[in-house]
């Protein structure tokens, strides 16, 4: 049965301009219907180094009757030399413990980026096998607390779903999965629904995303808020399930899979981020309700 819940970084922009608190992010999100609660360590929901947030967010999300479902963290391991590297992978491992602190069984890392001129075919070839070390490293660590990480297809060099599929099969162990965003896709020019059937018997977790896609070939006047895709179109993030993305139909595959575990809706419109994220919600919980 899915879980619908939302990320945090839907409602990022409140939370770091002080219009909300993080415990009343929280609440916001129980009180328009989420199930669950993942923690996108980042900007004011940093919990490195702040046992107190980090207490005060798991008493918050169990007293708004949720779960926190995923620990969500930012992470490369393409770097310059082997040290780095290593330094790396031991600071993952040290957020898997935050992780299980929170009791989340599921963390998210990313484990690749690099500026869009260097996202070649020949250096990821060249970088994989470091990725996969690392990758089956920090699960083998994961594991010994009951939790499964992944990475999630997005920042253009791990976005396509072919080179998350492959990323997943050969670290190839049961607890290394893939965060499967389902607007995502679009950024390098792929088909959404197409790409969710590659990916979709790897998921542990899935991120529910919407974008309005720009039909001429042309750019905006100005540009604002608009993502330039790989091969040169533009999307711009929308309301989920108000976007171009076939939602209805990603729902279907998602039941027909039989996915068991947690959906966050993701907001990153330009609209409000409290009225895009409550909107949100109310359209995803009716997309699987209709479907």
């Amino acid at each position: 049965m899915v879980t619908v819940g939302i990320t945090s970084y839907s409602l990022s922009r409140a939370v770091n301009s002080e219009k909300i608190s993080v415990p009343e992010a929280i609440r916001f999100a129980a009180e328009h219907g989420a199930k669950h609660f993942e923690i996108s360590a980042s900007g004011k929901l940093v919990l490195n180094g702040n046992d107190e947030l980090a207490e005060l967010v798991k008493k918050e999300v169990r007293d708004a009757g949720m779960v926190i479902s995923s620990y969500t963290i930012g992470a490369n391991f393409v770097k310059p030399d082997m040290e780095a590297y290593r330094n790396e992978i031991a600071r993952v491992k040290s957020e898997v413990e935050i992780a299980a602190k929170m009791g989340a069984t599921r963390m998210r890392h990313d484990c690749a980026s690099r500026p869009l001129e260097e996202n070649t075919q020949e250096n990821f070839e060249k970088d994989f096998p470091l990725l996969v070390d690392a990758c089956g490293e920090i699960a083998d660590h994961a594991a010994k607390y009951g939790i499964t990480t992944s990475v999630e297809n997005h920042g253009f060099y791990m976005q396509n779903s072919e080179r998350v599929r492959r990323l997943v099969v050969s670290v190839g162990r049961t607890n290394f999965r893939t965060t499967l965003d389902v607007g995502n896709f679009l950024c390098v020019d792929e088909d959404p629904v197409s790409a969710v059937m590659n990916n979709l018997p790897y998921a542990s977790m899935i991120h529910f995303k919407d974008f309005h896609i720009r039909r001429q070939s042309t750019p905006p006047p100005d540009g604002a808020g608009y993502i330039k895709t790989l091969h040169n179109k533009y999307i711009r993030g929308a309301i989920t399930g108000d976007g171009d993305v076939d939602l209805d139909t990603i729902a279907k595959l998602i039941k027909e899979a039989n996915y068991d575990g947690f959906l966050s809706v993701e907001f990153e419109g330009w609209e409000d981020c409290m009225e895009g994220t409550a909107r949100a919600l109310k359209n995803v919980l009716a997309i699987f309700e209709r479907n």
